[in-house]
């Protein structure tokens, strides 16, 4: 035994691995710097198959999961829940007609879907088609887009077709960011789930992809000593809490316009106080009551008691059905009208029982138009329900591209002053207004229609 033990001494350190004895739960064994492996490159030991029927396995040290006709969604789900983390871990895909995804936090009901059980939560999507979404940060089965990579573009080419990609999740407190082959993708801000299951997705699919495959190896994750990797300030944060700003929304230099408490920083367009009647600030929200559906005709509309040139201003807004509103900007109330003051206008209507939505041209007066002037993108897919909120954005660059966002997705874009929008603006109802839409500076505006529409989360960032 005295031989025996200066031999062991003698060893160097890579051969005393040999020697040691493995954890009994290989899919959560210990890495350096803190990481721990969570799958073996064996078995599939500390996972378990949820969801849909396709097959998950092992080849050459990687998880293989085969996309399955006539099945829905798949995933292999770990069996212990996670609060705050890091995971890291390369993904491959055949073909670019299919997608895949990590679930972060996520849960699994049994009872759902008549009794086949559905998996719930936020997912890091993993999309090779040509909208390039990878990255991007979707709700499965329960909330739809958090972050499309509209708001991000410049990160749709991190992903690489045909071979493995890399992919780091920051999960630490209210945060998810996330990156795809060390690029910055998406930044989620949320309150719900603070931990849950981590899975791997086999997409549901149409016959034509039957039996392709999705691979899945290196999969490690970090629990404990987190530490946040540099995201820049540019990249535009999606935050979920209401009235709310991060820390890094504030370093990045964005302001609330509403506070959720009182009308700080509004007035009316009729004089410098705010309005007496019509609006209510109540439970976090800013909201115009209900009257008889004109313009303009009760409380009146509200205004920035600042000006806004060059800004990126976020909202959200819950309409009642049937209701019309707006959010408009470079609102200067030197044009005279009855109703509501002249602007730009970020259409806020419901588009099904609202008889607005059928007037203008191709349909310019629907929801997130550039109001009667430019149709909003029609996907379908960016619009929540009547009495749910939705998230504006409105975008205006130094050369004037002025864009409008729907719960991230691209809707509209433009430029203020081209000889595009100046024929546009032609053969609208704006004509009879000199330079309409092209004041240096005005005011954001929140309209009274007549109609029971509420506003949260109102956050703008001048841009120099």
């Amino acid at each position: 035994m005295k031989y025996f033990n200066s031999v062991i001494k003698l060893l160097p350190a890579c051969a005393m691995v040999f020697l040691c004895h493995f954890p009994e739960n290989a899919a959560a064994q210990s890495t350096s710097k803190g990481w721990q492996n969570l799958f073996d490159g064996k078995t599939l030991q500390g996972w378990k198959s949820v969801g849909g029927k396709a097959p998950y396995t092992v080849e050459d040290g990687v998880i293989v999961g085969r996309m399955t006709k006539g099945t829905p969604n798949s995933f292999l789900f770990t069996e212990k829940e996670y609060g705050d983390f890091i995971l890291e871990l390369d993904i491959k895909l055949e073909g670019d007609q299919t997608n895949s995804g990590v679930q972060t936090r996520s849960h699994f009901d049994p009872s759902a879907n008549g009794g086949k059980g559905r998996v719930y939560g936020r997912q890091v999507e993993i999309d090779p088609s040509a909208r390039a979404w990878s990255g991007g940060i979707y709700d499965e089965a329960r909330r739809g887009w958090l972050y499309p990579l509209d708001l991000n573009e410049k990160a749709k080419s991190a992903y690489k077709a045909d071979q493995y990609n890399h992919v780091r999740i920051e999960a630490i407190g209210d945060e998810t960011r996330t990156w795809i082959n060390g690029v910055p993708v998406a930044y989620v801000v949320d309150t719900i789930d603070a931990k849950g299951f981590i899975g791997l997705q086999v997409h549901s699919i149409p016959d034509a992809q039957d039996g392709k495959k999705v691979y899945f190896k290196n999969i490690k994750i970090q629990t404990a000593n987190l530490k946040k990797q540099d995201f820049p300030q540019e990249v535009y944060i999606v935050n979920l809490k209401p009235n709310d700003l991060s820390s890094a929304e504030k370093k990045a230099g964005y302001n609330l316009l509403f506070n959720g408490k009182n009308s700080d920083g509004w007035r009316s367009v009729k004089g410098d106080n705010f309005p007496s009647k019509g609006w209510v600030i109540k439970n976090g929200e800013i909201s115009v009551l209900k009257s008889d559906g004109a313009e303009s005709t009760n409380g009146g509309d509200i205004i920035t008691k600042d000006e806004y040139a060059v800004f990126d201003l976020s909202f959200e807004f819950k309409l009642t059905p049937g209701a019309n509103s707006g959010v408009k900007y470079f609102v200067t109330l030197k044009e005279k009208t009855a109703g509501s003051a002249i602007g730009l206008e970020f259409q806020v209507l419901d588009d099904e029982r609202h008889p607005d939505a059928k007037l203008g041209r191709d349909g310019n007066r629907t929801l997130a138009s550039l109001y009667d002037l430019i149709t909003s993108n029609r996907d379908a897919r960016a619009r929540r329900p009547i009495g749910e909120w939705n998230r504006g954005r409105v975008v205006v660059t130094a050369d004037n591209q002025v864009t409008h966002y729907l719960n991230g997705v691209k809707m509209v874009s433009y430029v203020r002053g081209s000889k595009e929008f100046k024929d546009i603006v032609a053969i609208s109802k704006y004509k009879g207004w000199e330079n309409f839409g092209e004041a240096p500076t005005g005011h954001i505006l929140l309209q009274d229609h007549g109609d029971n529409v509420s506003f949260r989360s109102i956050k703008i960032k001048k841009v120099k």
